[in-house]
């Protein structure tokens, strides 16, 4: 599940936009999430879903199936996509962060084969990763959750009930400097 904005000048990214421009920040948005699309869509592994807000938005990359965010914070979000998929192990990936490939992904479902919950930690303390084994229809972990924050992973680990694995860190972006630190954020590398 790749959860996403409709990238529109002066919606999400805001504090990216402080420090690279609107016209900047809904170029990387756009380019990310067609990025991520192209790489992960055409895995057979897995089906690739886009939770989307605001619900009616788009145009989307095409060959994705689409479901709405809901409503509240982010956490309240997640929660609603976790809730309203059927049971089985799912991942919610950000769509802001360069670094993600398909062995991420591959990774994340293969350690919930013996964990209740993974995460891809972010350098900055949050993460752009989470999945949970939604078999035993567990409570979602997310309030509380102190989100943009150095604490987001820290407050969503301790609300999990039972072990926790982690996959890789990466970088995600949200501010000027952190697209400054990911040159060719805009490139799509096939099967990568």
């Amino acid at each position: 599940m790749i959860f996403a904005r409709f990238p529109q000048a002066g919606r999400g990214k805001r504090r990216l936009a402080a420090g690279v421009g609107d016209v900047q920040a809904v170029r990387f948005s756009r380019a990310r999430l067609a990025v991520l699309a192209a790489r992960l869509s055409c895995d057979p592994r897995w089906t690739t879903w886009l939770a989307v807000t605001p619900e009616g938005a788009g145009p989307w990359p095409r060959g994705l199936r689409l479901v709405g965010q809901g409503r509240g914070d982010l956490g309240a979000r997640m929660g609603y996509v976790f809730e309203t998929l059927p049971p089985g192990p799912v991942v919610i990936i950000g769509s802001d962060c360069p670094g993600v490939r398909a062995v991420h992904v591959a990774d994340a479902f293969d350690a919930l084969r013996g964990h209740r919950a993974v995460f891809g930690p972010a350098t900055d303390g949050g993460y752009w990763l989470v999945g949970l084994d939604w078999r035993a229809r567990m409570a979602v972990p997310f309030d509380g959750v102190r989100w943009s924050s150095e604490h987001a992973l820290a407050d969503t680990v301790a609300n999990v009930r039972g072990s926790v694995a982690m996959v890789a860190t990466l970088d995600d972006v949200d501010t000027a400097e952190d697209l400054a630190r990911s040159p060719g954020w805009g490139r799509v590398v096939p099967g990568a």
